[in-house]
């Protein structure tokens, strides 16, 4: 039993135990409580679901320094993070409440495509159309422009359908309880995918923050970003195959605690805490080709050791 509901059930115990008026007035109480715990796993999905929306509407701006100095696609990127992190901590907080449902992981699922699947698309979109449309501050580019555009929209759609594709497998498929099928996903999880899109987007907004007036620096971020659609379309094959990539936060808790574990942990947060957006992008790029990579050696009988 959670710490909340020890702490509610101890408190209707002596609230039962009293007289009948003052009874009812603190189960009165405690059922508010238990109805405001069992709404904050659906406002945390809803938070998340707010910040893939509100990473569109930046995307769709001009491409250009904000107040505190990020570029659109750069605050897109980031409220695409901190969506990420409303959907690690909901499912954890509807155990907590002990108000997980059908429901709640159907919305998750819808809240996933919009910060996830869609956000990221129209991000990349956002991006080639800076470099390559025929205004771009001002249009984006679709199936009726160019043979070119045609092709990039095709592959912003197609990473969207994907990550829907994604989720509904997730939900259909039967789950058993075997412990091993808590540890790992079958295919790219889509907050893995989304991820890998926007944090490569933030690495191109920093890096040609950073280096502004250096000669050839237009030319490499225009090439820089012709990169994008290719990774964009690598991760959507990725999140509907059926490769195996490991569920890193129950590893991370189920792991046992050594020099070694913690050494795993430490060393990337230090690594995050001088390179932050390097660090992002990195580990994104890792997770994602750690799939195919493990699956390699897998299948490569000269990687496994023969018994004698």
């Amino acid at each position: 039993m959670s710490p909340l509901h020890e702490d509610i059930s101890r408190e209707s115990t002596a609230a039962t135990s009293g007289d009948g008026r003052l009874a009812s007035r603190d189960l009165g109480r405690i059922r508010r409580r238990r109805r405001a715990a069992s709404v904050l796993p659906t406002l945390l999905t809803l938070g998340n679901a707010i910040c893939g929306f509100a990473a569109i509407h930046y995307a769709a701006k001009p491409i250009s320094d904000t107040p505190f100095g990020w570029s659109t696609l750069t605050v897109a990127g980031a409220l695409i993070f901190l969506g990420m992190f409303f959907d690690a901590i909901d499912g954890s907080v509807a155990r907590l409440t002990r108000s997980t449902s059908d429901i709640g992981a159907q919305l998750d699922s819808l809240a996933d495509v919009i910060t996830f699947g869609v956000a990221p698309a129209f991000m990349t979109l956002r991006l080639i159309s800076h470099y390559y449309g025929p205004a771009g501050e001002l249009t984006i580019l679709g199936p009726a422009d160019s043979a070119y555009a045609k092709v990039l929209w095709a592959v912003a759609a197609f990473y969207m359908c994907c990550t829907a594709l994604r989720l509904a497998r997730f939900n259909a498929e039967v789950r058993s309880a075997k412990e091993e099928d808590h540890l790992y996903f079958k295919g790219l999880p889509s907050p893995g995918a989304g991820g890998t899109v926007a944090s490569l987007i933030v690495l191109h907004q920093h890096l040609l923050h950073e280096t502004p007036g250096i000669e050839g620096g237009l030319a490499f971020a225009r090439l820089a970003a012709l990169g994008i659609p290719f990774v964009t379309i690598v991760v959507a094959f990725a999140m509907i195959s059926n490769i195996r990539y490991q569920h890193f936060s129950n590893r991370v808790l189920r792991a046992r605690r050594g020099f070694q574990s913690l050494l795993k942990i430490v060393l990337p947060v230090i690594i995050a805490i001088w390179w932050p957006v390097q660090a992002l992008a990195a580990g994104f790029v890792i997770y994602a080709l750690s799939g195919p990579v493990m699956a390699v050696f897998r299948r490569d009988p000269a990687s496994r050791t023969d018994a004698p």
